[in-house]
This record gives structure tokens, C-alpha cells and sequence, in this order.
């Protein structure tokens, strides 16, 4: 486990969202070896997976260096210690509304997260 507290170094999701990344990013860290990135970053993904829909993508490591698309509001950065934590949703279902993507749909009505911008 990683010591200290982790700092956001950019996100556009809504707050309870970044509240369920970071809950799942420090028990991941709790169930895995601070090396076993690949682990930490599978867990993430299939949580998000299964509580916003498809399309989650993870990267956990150190010194990540990416370029990536995504949909806005569903865009999490965050470090611990050296430890970097990227999770995103990217725009492989262009047919789905933002809500949609983002799984803030229930039975037609849209379920506010937090803010949009």
C-alpha cells in the first residue's frame, strides 16, 4: 500500500464518480502489490465496467506519457507517490448520448452525478 494521499491532476467527471475512482483505486492497492499495475488497473476497469457500462479503459504505472480520446465527463488523472492512475471512457459508440455513455440513463430520466459541462 502506497502511503500519503493522492493528488487529481485532472478530471472532468462528475464528483461521485471521482468519489467511486478513487474508493476503488485504494482497494485496489489494498488487494495488490503495489508492482502488479496490471491487476490494479483490471480490477478498476471491470467495476467501472459493470457500474457505468463498456468501454472503460485503465492504465496504472509510472511515468505514463499518453494521448488519448475520450468522451468529456468521464476523464479521471490522479497520482500516488509515484503511482499514476488514468481511468477514461473513449468514444467507440458514437450513437450513444453523453448521458448514455457515462451511464447516467435509468428507465429514460437522467440521474445527476454531480456537474456537467
Amino acid at each position: 500500500m502506497l502511503e500519503g494521499k493522492a493528488v487529481v491532476r485532472e478530471t472532468d467527471m462528475p464528483i461521485l464518480m471521482q468519489s467511486h475512482v478513487m474508493e476503488l483505486a485504494y482497494k485496489a492497492l489494498d488487494l495488490y502489490e503495489v508492482s502488479d499495475c496490471r491487476s490494479i488497473a483490471l480490477y478498476i476497469k471491470q467495476i467501472f465496467d459493470e457500474a457505468y457500462g463498456p468501454a472503460w479503459h485503465c492504465v496504472v504505472g509510472k511515468d505514463l506519457d499518453l494521448a488519448i480520446t475520450h468522451f468529456c465527463g468521464v476523464l479521471f488523472s490522479s497520482m500516488w507517490e509515484t503511482m499514476e492512475f488514468l481511468i477514461f471512457k473513449d468514444g467507440t459508440d458514437s450513437s450513444e448520448s453523453r448521458e448514455e455513455a457515462i451511464g447516467v440513463l435509468q428507465n429514460g430520466s437522467l440521474i445527476r452525478l454531480g456537474y456537467f459541462t
